[in-house]
């Protein structure tokens, strides 16, 4: 093991793929690398990237690019490509790139410091990035990149749902789910590293345990990790609507430690165009669903993704999008558009949305979310929240910055802390004295 290696990371896309790209991390501060913070005194470059759409895909090859102008500038760096790009269209990379010394697919990527030590690789082929479906395992080290007081914790691998719009299923591969023993470990290990709020991640949550049999579900896991940890927050990312079972409500209900927040993607909310997603549910059960979630956790802060300009979609489809969203008011949406993905069953379907129609429909419904966002956080004003502080304030390091249980890391708004100390990984509570769109304003209650 040579000493003083250094290593400089990009890790693009989903929390699920940052957890790939801790254990990368891990594996390699194992092998004795430290990371560093510029490319530039790194011996080893790495990409860990996305390629679930268009746009990830550009913007991992223009992170790919920029790194490779370190590497001409010193030969002796190696520069490594890891994750879904490299599964979807590692073949092509390599002819198009040869600048890059190691292309790893998603399935290879636990043995990068075997692959970097070994004998220059063989060319890829279809075979090469069709290997063993990998799972990882609490055994694996894992250097957590987020702050240290909190951790997202990847439960499943692999997706089971068929999205006609969606290529995860061929790029992650089948679902496995992680032995609820083996998460225990994992989530304990954390705990003791200091994580007050653990997000657990999948494709989708509440596929977890169906290839494992009855016995392993997600509301079990829950109640191991409550009887067993006492970590403050545990927060749930990604339920898909049709496996959402009163169950999971009442235990979150009961157990105030899994914070009251649901994402749930709906995508649509259009039977026609729902049923040309894939999706197996109707607008009648998301509105009966939404009404059972609010009345068994009346608090709750519910936020979801809406899919517009799929083909075929017309303004009409776009009017029962808008009317639904002013009656049912989501705390928290994320809309994006649809764009056509090579080997998607949607990329063949007529009626495809011009792009600026698209664009159009995208401006309406987030201008719509600003004023139902606003009105739903004003209703937070005067009262007293707690709120994990995550540090000095990325707007001005005047102010401290932290979040409710009603806000996600990294996809939701913050609260602004004008008075009172704390430090970072704090619990305090928040008297809220002001609303923003998406923030609120408050100060620590002495």
């Amino acid at each position: 093991m040579a000493p003083n290696k250094k290593l400089y990371m990009v890790s693009l896309g989903c929390s699920k793929n940052l957890v790939d790209s801790e254990v990368m991390l891990g594996l390699l501060e194992k092998d004795g690398y430290s990371v560093t913070e510029g490319p530039e005194e790194a011996d080893l470059l790495l990409v860990n990237t996305c390629g679930f759409i268009g746009s990830a895909a550009k913007e991992a090859i223009d992170a790919i690019l920029e790194l490779a102008i370190y590497k001409h500038k010193d030969p002796a760096k190696k520069l490594v490509v890891t994750g879904c790009l490299v599964q979807r269209y590692g073949i092509e990379l390599e002819k198009e790139l040869p600048e890059v010394d190691l292309f790893i697919g998603t399935n290879g990527f636990h043995s990068i410091v075997d692959r970097l030590n070994g004998p220059p690789p063989p060319a890829l082929s279809a075979h090469s990035l069709e290997q063993s479906p990998f799972l990882m395992n609490s055994s694996m080290p894992r250097k957590v990149s987020t702050p240290a007081h909190r951790a997202y914790m990847k439960i499943t691998e692999g997706c089971i749902n068929r999205c006609s719009y969606c290529l995860i299923p061929s790029i992650r591969g089948k679902l496995r789910s992680r032995p609820k023993d083996d998460l225990l470990i994992e989530a304990k290990r954390l705990e003791a590293e200091g994580v007050k709020e653990l997000t657990l991640v999948a494709q989708d949550l509440l596929a977890y345990g169906l290839d494992l049999g009855k016995q392993t579900n997600l509301p079990g896991l829950l109640q191991k990790l409550l009887a067993e940890t006492t970590i403050p927050w545990i927060r749930l990312l990604y339920l898909h609507p049709a496996r959402v079972q009163r169950e999971l409500l009442r235990l979150m209900a009961d157990n105030p430690r899994i914070v009251p927040y649901l994402d749930i993607p709906f995508q649509h909310v259009s039977d026609r165009i729902l049923k040309l997603m894939n999706r197996p549910y109707s607008k009648n059960q998301i509105i009966q669903l939404m009404g059972t979630i609010r009345s068994t956790i009346p608090n709750v802060a519910l936020r979801t993704t809406m899919m517009v300009g799929f083909p075929g979609e017309t303004e009409t489809d776009i009017a029962e999008m808008t009317d639904f969203l002013q009656k049912h008011k989501f705390e928290h949406l994320g809309v994006f558009a649809y764009a056509n993905e090579e080997g998607c069953k949607a990329a063949s379907l007529k009626g495809q949305i011009a792009e600026e129609a698209k664009e159009e429909r995208l401006r309406k419904i987030m201008e719509l979310q600003a004023e139902i966002s606003f009105t739903a956080l004003e209703k937070h004003v005067g009262g007293v929240e707690q709120v994990l502080v995550e540090g000095l304030s990325k707007e001005s390091d005047l102010l401290l910055e932290g979040r409710t249980r009603y806000q996600a890391p990294e996809i939701d708004g913050c609260v602004y802390i004008t008075q009172g100390t704390a430090n970072p990984g704090d619990l305090v509570d928040v008297m809220i004295t002001e609303s923003h769109t998406y923030d609120l304003v408050g100060e620590i209650k002495e």
